[in-house]
């Protein structure tokens, strides 16, 4: 089982990276992230074991981050080919499910980085 812990932190450099030393430092695996900004915060969604929540929250408060929410959440294995995300979709509809949070984990798939300074970013990770 898994949990999604959602993170509140300041939209500047260094946020996330405090974030992961401070995750790594306790030991805890983020096995899935997605990260989102505006109006001058950062919303991140951690994906952690169950037994590393509460580790990395100590961790995270410790580093002057806030938890806003912490919630068990499903990981589901699929195929990596086109559609599938609309028949897994479509089978929850179908019961009445509704999805209220999706992101995509670590594991061969490529992390996206949006920023607006590309060009430094490609710099920086070549």
């Amino acid at each position: 089982m898994a949990r999604d812990l959602t993170v509140i932190l300041d939209d500047r450099p260094g946020q996330l990276a405090m974030l992961g030393e401070a995750a790594g430092e306790a030991g805890v695996n983020l096995r899935g992230l997605a990260a989102f900004t505006g109006e001058g915060r950062g919303i991140i969604h951690l994906l952690v074991d169950n037994d590393a929540s509460a580790a990395c929250q100590t961790a995270l408060r410790g580093a002057g981050f806030a938890i806003a929410d912490d919630r068990e959440v499903l990981v589901v294995d699929v195929e990596d080919r086109p559609g599938t995300l609309g028949e897994l979709t479509r089978r929850l509809a179908d019961a009445n499910v509704n999805v209220d949070l999706a992101y995509t984990t670590y594991g061969g798939v490529k992390i996206v980085i949006a920023t607006d300074d590309l060009q430094s970013a490609r710099d920086v990770l070549r």
